[in-house]
């Protein structure tokens, strides 16, 4: 059994459709896809997603990322409505949003959001995010959605009780420092809402020593204080030059 990533498939994009509908349907039947989030924020679209991943893995982890969870295009009262339809065409289809475990192997899915630990929030980025007019969170700031999502992670599941590996992946960053150093002043604006550190000390809790992540579209692989980050988004088309755009073998 071999575990393989992916991120940020924006299927809203002909060509990104297109890489996803010519995935092998034999050659990964016993392996496992971690998904890691921003598949599409049209519902109709993500249900094709599952569909069309569920055929080709043995079994298919995910968490949704913040495009998933966009409304402005549907007919849906807020973000938490759209939360509860993306998780129920994800079980639809068999795919996984929970603690999986095979033999001394664990894979663990780690939900979040941003609160501000990678900075501060200025007048520009509030105006030039989307997420602040394509989610609606009634009743919640950024800061109490994100212990809203991240409360609820199996840090302490007793699925994880002897296992020999543990991977853990979530959406969001859970450090800033994964972003390299080369990344130019100008797009460091976007820093604020690229997650939180309330991942990295869950992730270090439950003993991960491999962690997958999405949303920077910015892929890397890189070991710190003994864990294994990798981002592996298929990203925009217009990215292809520095994104792989294929599966990368993580396990």
């Amino acid at each position: 059994m071999r575990v393989f990533a992916v991120s940020d498939l924006h299927l809203d994009y002909a060509a990104n459709h297109e890489w996803l509908e010519q995935l092998p349907r034999h050659e990964y039947n016993d392996d496992v896809l971690i998904l890691a989030g921003d598949v599409s924020d049209r519902l109709s679209r993500l249900d094709h997603a599952f569909k069309l991943v569920a055929r080709c893995f043995s079994t298919v982890l995910y968490v949704p990322g913040n495009h998933d969870l966009w409304v402005h295009r549907e007919p849906m009262q807020n973000s938490f409505e759209k939360l509860d339809a993306v998780l129920a065409a994800a079980h639809e289809h068999g795919i996984r949003t929970d603690v999986f475990r095979n033999d001394e192997l664990v894979i663990m899915p780690l939900l979040g959001w941003y609160d501000y630990s990678f900075g501060a929030a200025d007048d520009y980025l509030k105006t030039a995010w989307a997420d602040y007019r394509a989610c609606r969170w009634p009743g919640y700031d950024d800061a109490a959605l994100t212990r809203f999502f991240t409360d609820s992670n199996p840090v302490h599941s007793p699925m994880l009780t002897g296992a020999q590996r543990i991977i853990s992946f979530s959406h969001f960053l859970p450090r800033i420092d994964l972003m390299p150093e080369r990344i130019p002043d100008k797009h460091r604006k976007i820093y604020p809402v690229l997650g939180t550190t309330a991942l990295e000390t869950q992730l270090r809790a439950a003993g991960s020593t491999t962690h997958v992540y999405g949303h920077s579209h910015v892929n890397r692989r890189v070991t710190m204080d003994g864990v294994t980050y990798i981002n592996n988004a298929l990203g925009y088309p217009n990215e292809a030059h520095f994104t792989g755009r294929q599966l990368v073998q993580v396990y």
